[in-house]
């Protein structure tokens, strides 16, 4: 399955993706489960929001004091050299650092984490694989949460180098039904549904009321 995002996305409903998974030693954070729902929506041509991991795992990311620090959080966006940055700035990492996009139409993240576009200008089937997304499952007595909100090894679990890809990892992507739900639609929808639910229970509560009234009527011949 693939997440995609391009010029005609329409708006989707915000959703969130939870930093911190169970199971792990938390400095004064709450905790939330893992594998929460998928947000997809360009909101202009440089902004794109993407992922949620399958089950277990992280996706790296480089905090803005260099470091190899780890995240849920889906919220992606693009600056104007092509960086694939976090909301807060810190840059999503790939296979091979800092993920750059060059100039594109479109972009599609692959179930895998895989980044391709269809360049400016490029025909709709002319997909190009430009890198893929760093997602890691160190073992989680290894990791703590940071005050910086990102998840870190402990300091008496640290590796050597850089933490390794785990290539068994899952981008989720079966969320979303459509690339056309409109959120204002999907909201007149729901009031919808809501007012008919309303009408519903006070057709059952006068039915209830009339039904009483009657057996008192019948109590009092």
């Amino acid at each position: 399955m693939v997440i995609q995002a391009e010029s005609s996305v329409k708006v989707f409903a915000p959703a969130t993706v939870a930093n911190v998974a169970s199971g792990f030693d938390v400095l004064g954070f709450a905790l939330e489960r893992p594998g929460d729902t998928v947000l997809l929506e360009k909101k202009d041509d440089k902004r794109v929001d993407i992922v949620a991991i399958e089950g277990d795992g992280w996706l790296a990311v480089q905090n803005n004091l260099g470091e190899e620090v780890f995240t849920r959080s889906g919220s992606l966006q693009i600056d104007v050299n092509g960086m694939v940055r976090l909301a807060g700035g810190e840059m999503v990492l790939g296979n091979g650092g800092p993920v750059a996009l060059p100039p594109f139409d479109n972009v599609q993240i692959g179930a895998d984490g895989t980044v391709s576009i269809i360049p400016v200008g490029g025909p709709p089937d002319q997909l190009v694989q430009v890198d893929r997304l760093k997602l890691v499952n160190p073992p989680k007595e290894a990791l703590e949460k940071g005050l910086d909100g990102f998840i870190h090894r402990k300091a008496d679990q640290a590796i050597d180098g850089e933490e390794p890809p785990d290539a068994a990892l899952r981008v989720a992507s079966g969320f979303l039904e459509s690339s056309n739900v409109n959120a204002v639609e999907e909201m007149i929808s729901n009031l919808q549904l809501s007012r008919q639910y309303e009408m519903q229970v006070k057709v059952m509560r006068t039915a209830k009321d009339n039904s009483e009234a009657a057996a008192r009527l019948l109590q009092n011949l």
